[in-house]
């Protein structure tokens, strides 16, 4: 049985960075070609084995519970206009042996702070955190790599942090993974010594940079319930999982798939451009597209 079988995934923040766009619909709902982000998101968890999401989230976000939820009058006419595909498409977007549930933040207190606010219902065990806005593509490929990070947390004993190589002159965007020295193949783990937020570039330990997905033990909550205010006044999962590492092994977990970050402006039409190219129904007159552009 597979040993994590609950996720995290933080949608309560404001959607800044891609602004008009977020203003009265949640950046998490913002489409990738004809699934919102969250939509990938969650059927990259459901592939890892996962079978709860917690969905974290505040007032405004009410669509996100309801894409996942039914829609009766819509299934009905879709059934009436015999539009089976389609219908088959709105029914699985959630499969029947997943539950989504959500629970609230009240303030904007950081990423510990939402991350904590799932406790009650990860009820003390091990779980994984999905940040929404970055997808990880791993098109092609049998197992997606928040999979190889669940058994890798089931084999090691440890909590995984998922890092990929950034150039040298870019680490000062990232929280950076100090692996001494040692820089794993993709799709494999190493032991982290600790991690810099954000380093000038001749300072970096590495150029392995922390991209948003982690599968943690159930004691990252308790440290997370006496974590104290720290960077922007903000209660920091990264501070949490430094006092983690001085209690036990954390590995960093090199991934072999691509991300593209939805929560700005570029790294929505790459994802665009990238799923599109890869879904059957737009692949042939996108790339037609693309091509007479350049």
């Amino acid at each position: 049985m597979n040993s994590v079988t609950k996720a995290v995934i933080p949608v309560a923040g404001l959607g800044t960075r891609v602004l008009p766009a977020s203003k009265a619909i949640p950046k998490e709902m913002m489409p990738v070609v004809d699934k919102p982000v969250i939509q990938h998101v969650v059927e990259e968890a459901v592939k890892a084995g996962i079978k709860d999401i917690i969905l974290v989230t505040r007032s405004g976000k009410s669509a996100i519970e309801d894409h996942f939820d039914k829609h009766y009058e819509l299934e009905a006419e879709l059934e009436r206009k015999n539009k089976t595909a389609i219908l088959e498409s709105i029914r699985s977007i959630v499969p029947q042996d997943v539950t989504i549930a959500s629970v609230r933040q009240p303030a904007a207190l950081g990423l510990g702070h939402a991350v904590f606010c799932a406790a009650s219902s990860v009820n003390n065990e091990p779980f994984a955190v999905i940040l929404p806005d970055v997808l990880v593509n791993n098109h092609g490929q049998t197992d997606n790599d928040l999979s190889k990070m669940v058994n890798a947390f089931s084999q090691h004993n440890a909590a995984q942090i998922m890092v990929e190589s950034v150039p040298q002159d870019q680490v000062q965007m990232y929280g950076i993974a100090d692996c001494g020295g040692i820089t794993p193949p993709p799709g494999e783990s190493v032991n982290i010594k600790g991690m810099v937020e954000k380093p000038a570039p001749d300072l970096a330990p590495s150029n392995l940079a922390v991209v948003g997905r982690y599968v943690l033990p159930a004691r990252v909550m308790e440290l997370l319930a006496t974590t104290q205010a720290g960077a922007g006044g903000e209660i920091q999962l990264t501070d949490a999982l430094d006092e983690l590492l001085q209690e036990q092994k954390v590995e960093a977990y090199r991934m072999s798939g691509k991300t593209y970050d939805c929560g700005n402006k570029l790294g929505y039409l790459q994802a665009n451009i990238a799923y599109g190219l890869q879904h059957p129904e737009t692949a042939s007159g996108l790339k037609s597209f693309l091509t007479e552009q350049v």
